[in-house]
């Protein structure tokens, strides 16, 4: 039950604290927020702080800037990227807020960021950190391998092309695996497109290593290049090899496309939520933000629709997307392994993006908090993988905005049209698949099946997507 909050001498209060927060106004002489808000449990402040992030992101998407600058110095006060789960949350949906409002302004933005340093080093170090502290990739790599090894049986020739080649652990399993083939290990080429070339060189030492330990015949072919430019000829696709595609996390971000375009097509006008408040019946007893945020913290706005049909736009949003799904197709794959975030991040509006996005990193930092100890090693990754993804998906817009994660339904509906068929992934592959997260100690993650694709959870909470394609004939 929520406490009650009562004045000295007078009778019990009926209304509790969320009552009190929907009637604060954000007024330039309030420099702090009421004195009873330090002295909240982590739950009703965590509830504060999704109010505040909210009215603040009104003011954003309606230019109001005074008024979303109060909100921002009342956050400030409140939200720590050492704190608990929703101050940490809160301290990112911040930063990239503020980020927003200084696009306004190119000088003073690009001012401010003029002597910022992003080492190839510390982007290795993160995603590596990623793949280590979670087992959403390990899971993904379990079920990739397992579609080719059984899409390759019987195979000569096996080419592999791995649209995002940052990580050696996947294919140094997939040739231990096939080494122990019946009929005797394939000759194997795999091709790596990664836009820096020293990742592509660790991944090229590692792999022949491990293939020269074997004794498989072996090629790795460096292709240095983004996604957006990729030059296909380079893949070097050949005439009698078996030919197998994995992306991993890649594909969403060639939706990134000119957004004027689209509005002029379909004008959405912002979401207004002037006079937002939180329901006053709600009793705060949750026992992780996951759970608080499936409250309806917002009258009138719920989350949107997760149907492949909501947004037909975003089948057709980018040029860019369909000719490279295209060309893919043309290289006919004998299989394709997608695995995306199982997210809704590429709505039009502002506040759509940060709706999803509260829920979906919700559920991302309350898994660390339950299963990482905090470390710095846990902050750079919250930092510089999570707080980077944020703000881009709330503080950039049009070609800038790259992290367009979309829902399965989505993907599978792109593909579709394509020419590509689903090809159901395997029951012995979800066995390993589900072994390997029991191995974690947590029941929080979980796995399940969807037409045939994966979908890999926390709690009921489904964060990443694997499906597996064909070429339709």
């Amino acid at each position: 039950m929520a406490p009650m909050f009562q004045d000295e001498g007078s009778s019990s209060v009926t209304s509790s604290p969320l009552q009190l927060f929907s009637m604060m106004s954000l007024s330039p002489n309030l420099g702090s927020p009421y004195p009873f808000v330090r002295e909240l449990k982590s739950e009703e402040r965590g509830l504060y702080l999704i109010h505040l992030l909210l009215t603040c992101a009104n003011h954003v998407a309606a230019g109001s800037l005074e008024n979303a600058n109060i909100a921002l110095e009342q956050i400030s006060q409140l939200a720590s990227p050492d704190g608990d789960t929703m101050q940490r949350i809160a301290a990112y949906f911040t930063e990239a807020l503020a980020d927003r409002i200084l696009k306004a302004w190119p000088g003073l933005h690009k001012a401010l960021n003029s002597t910022k340093l992003t080492l190839v080093s510390e982007e290795i170090l993160v995603q590596k950190l990623f793949f280590e502290l979670f087992p959403f990739m390990k899971v993904a790599f379990v079920l990739t391998n397992q579609a080719i090894v059984e899409a390759m049986e019987g195979e000569k020739m096996v080419h592999i092309i791995d649209l995002n080649a940052a990580e050696p652990a996947q294919w140094i399993a997939l040739i231990q695996v096939l080494s122990a083939r019946p009929e005797g290990p394939p000759h194997l080429r795999i091709t790596g497109v990664h836009q820096q070339r020293e990742v592509l060189e660790q991944m090229a030492f590692k792999l022949t290593e491990e293939a020269e330990k074997l004794d498989i015949p072996f090629q790795f072919n460096p292709v240095v290049s983004k996604l957006d430019n990729l030059d296909f000829e380079k893949l070097r696709v050949k005439t009698g090899e078996a030919l197998a595609i994995s992306s991993v996390l890649q594909l969403h971000s060639l939706l990134a496309s000119d957004d004027e375009l689209l509005r002029k097509k379909s004008p959405l006008a912002p979401k207004n939520l002037n006079g937002i408040h939180l329901p006053g019946v709600l009793q705060i007893n949750q026992s992780t933000l996951g759970e608080l945020l499936e409250k309806d913290l917002v009258n009138g706005h719920s989350r949107s629709p997760d149907s492949a049909t909501s947004s037909p736009l975003s089948l057709s949003a980018s040029a860019k997307m369909d000719g490279f799904v295209n060309a893919l197709w043309g290289l006919t794959p004998k299989l394709m392994v997608i695995t995306e975030q199982d997210s809704n991040h590429n709505g039009s509006t502002l506040m759509e993006r940060l709706l999803e996005a509260l829920y979906s990193y919700a559920a991302l930092f309350d898994c660390l908090e339950s299963t990482v100890p905090r470390t710095l090693e846990r902050l750079k990754l919250e930092k510089m993988l999570f707080g980077e993804e944020i703000k881009n998906i709330i503080a950039c817009e049009g070609a800038e905005r790259k992290e367009r994660h979309e829902k399965l339904e989505k993907w599978v509906q792109r593909l579709d049209l394509a020419g590509f068929g689903n090809l159901p992934l395997s029951y012995f592959g979800m066995l390993q698949a589900g072994r390997l997260l029991q191995g974690y100690g947590s029941d929080g993650y979980k796995i399940k099946e969807e037409n045939g694709c994966v979908v890999i959870c926390w709690q009921d909470r489904a964060l990443f997507s694997v499906s597996a394609w064909r070429c339709r004939k």
